[in-house]
């Protein structure tokens, strides 16, 4: 199923599912049903798993011109993040594709050897933004604003000493999300500063659930800034995949529904280019993972 929080002009942030080419609203479409749906992105995965079979099978019985009061053109509505204020911080891995490990080394204070278990860091929930906005350049704490185009796993389940067998299961969906980073705000090797500035997460355009995503470990993945292709790499070459990061981080500490998972980036992120490159005003940055779609946002100056 795909999944997205979006708002209309008269509404505010709202829970939609993507049928037939529009989006329906989920709760209102539980009151259509007689079967009460949440109107938000969490209060969906609280639900657990089993709610996607729920409203799909909903949705094999609906008359479809009950839907139509309850339904919007995708150009009559502003697609928000899926999550637009999580719970936690994010949860960002770094150093996870071999060769920005090699492109870090050469550019940044990073090892050149492989790490040897996932490298964690956080960005906070005010990092994130939607589709079709501004990630702001605060132009006087970085003059090297960089991109990342990375699968983000969204947990669906609590999780603690999670077998890597069962990882999966622990699954609810996956998303977009551009790991933004200004890579002059690093601090005695701790990133939260180089990541964690407002704006740093875009993340969307939607949430597809684990069930219709299918295999996450060979998914294409790629960034163009200004229509100039920066990145392109599949998933299938994560030096830790999705079951390994959700078995090393529910030992550190639990995995709760909601928790959001930046996965990491491949190659050819600003710093690693030579000469190096970096966004400025104005710029514009797609990142496309596919069978997500394609997150669109501009570089704002402050």
């Amino acid at each position: 199923m795909k999944l997205l929080t979006y708002q209309t002009q008269n509404s505010g942030a709202r829970l939609g599912l993507i049928h037939q080419n529009t989006v329906v609203d989920i709760a209102n479409f539980g009151d259509v049903m007689q079967f009460t749906l949440p109107d938000s992105m969490l209060g969906l995965i609280d639900r657990g798993h089993e709610i996607i079979g729920e409203i799909e099978a909903l949705l094999q019985k609906v008359d479809p011109g009950d839907l139509k009061g309850i339904s919007f053109k995708m150009d009559e509505i502003t697609i928000l993040a899926p999550i637009p204020k999580p719970r936690k911080n994010i949860i960002g891995i770094g150093l996870n594709y071999t060769e920005h490990v090699a492109e870090s080394a050469r550019t940044l204070d990073t090892s050149k050897e492989l790490p040897q278990q996932p490298v964690i860091f956080s960005k906070p929930p005010t990092t994130v933004t939607a589709t079709n906005t501004n990630i702001l350049h605060n132009t006087k704490l970085t003059q090297q604003l960089d991109w990342e185009v990375e699968l983000a796993v969204v947990i669906g389940k609590k999780g603690k000493y999670v077998k890597k067998e069962d990882a999966l299961d622990y699954v609810f969906g996956y998303t977009i999300i551009n790991d933004i980073s200004a890579r002059d705000c690093r601090r005695a090797g701790q990133w939260i500063v180089s990541k964690g500035q407002d704006t740093f997460a875009p993340m969307g355009p939607i949430l597809v659930t684990a069930d219709e995503f299918g295999d996450p470990h060979n998914v294409n993945l790629s960034l163009k800034v200004n229509g100039v292709e920066k990145q392109n790499s599949n998933t299938k070459f994560m030096l830790f995949n999705i079951n390994e990061l959700i078995v090393d981080l529910s030992t550190v500490f639990t995995l709760e529904p909601g928790d959001i998972i930046a996965t990491g980036t491949p190659a050819g992120v600003g710093a690693g280019r030579s000469p190096q490159e970096w966004m400025w005003d104005g710029d514009v940055v797609e990142a496309t993972v596919e069978g997500i779609g394609t997150l669109v946002n501009t570089i704002k100056s402050i």
